[in-house]
């Protein structure tokens, strides 16, 4: 298989693996890639949903496995943090929008050089919306990304602490969230 030597050859950062191929599946080539000594993180992606599936995905080696459908953003920050917990330099440690500063690595946020401490709650809800600059984010996505899948509450638990947020970013960086009315919320991006 063609797509083996290259990976082999090129020796990628990290290898999203879809498990329904049409000539063996991708668990067969994650275990060929293994034996020939390729060590890049896998994240699976895959329609197949079961309990079985989602073992033989983890248990199998992979750092991430992925259920169809499934949105761009969501794989896009998968492929972040998998690669961040493989020591990859393949993506940014800090993230910057105005007089915001946030380091990913350290864990620290900066507003005008002035260190302000957040909360791991906080912390992740200012990165989602950094990473996501200039587009309006749902209250869903919020909720799913910032408190995970297994959160039981509401949407009012992200307006609590989108207000937290901004009294603590003082308002010069706080206007930088804006409000989308019945949808969720955007972090303005500034000009460079």
């Amino acid at each position: 298989m063609s797509a083996l030597k290259a990976v082999k050859d090129f020796s990628p950062d990290l290898i999203v693996l879809d498990v329904n191929l049409p000539d063996i599946d991708g668990f067969e080539v994650f275990q060929r890639l293994r034996r020939d000594g390729v060590e890049s993180p896998v994240i699976f992606l895959t329609a197949r949903d079961s309990s079985d599936d989602l073992q033989k995905g983890f248990t199998g080696g992979g750092d991430d496995y992925l259920t169809k459908p499934f949105s761009l953003e969501e794989l896009s920050l998968r492929i972040e943090a998998t690669l961040r917990r493989a020591g990859s330099g393949a993506t940014g440690h800090q993230l910057s929008c105005g007089s915001l500063m946030l380091g990913e690595d350290s864990h620290q946020v900066f507003v005008d050089g002035t260190e302000i401490e957040l909360t791991p709650t906080e912390f992740r809800l200012l990165r989602y919306l950094m990473l996501n600059q200039g587009r309006v984010i749902s209250m869903v996505q919020i909720l799913d990304y910032v408190w995970e899948y297994d959160f039981a509450g509401n949407d009012g638990v992200v307006e609590t602490y989108v207000s937290y947020l901004r009294k603590k970013l003082g308002p010069d960086a706080a206007a930088l969230i804006q409000t989308v009315r019945g949808t969720g919320y955007m972090l303005r991006r500034t000009e460079a």
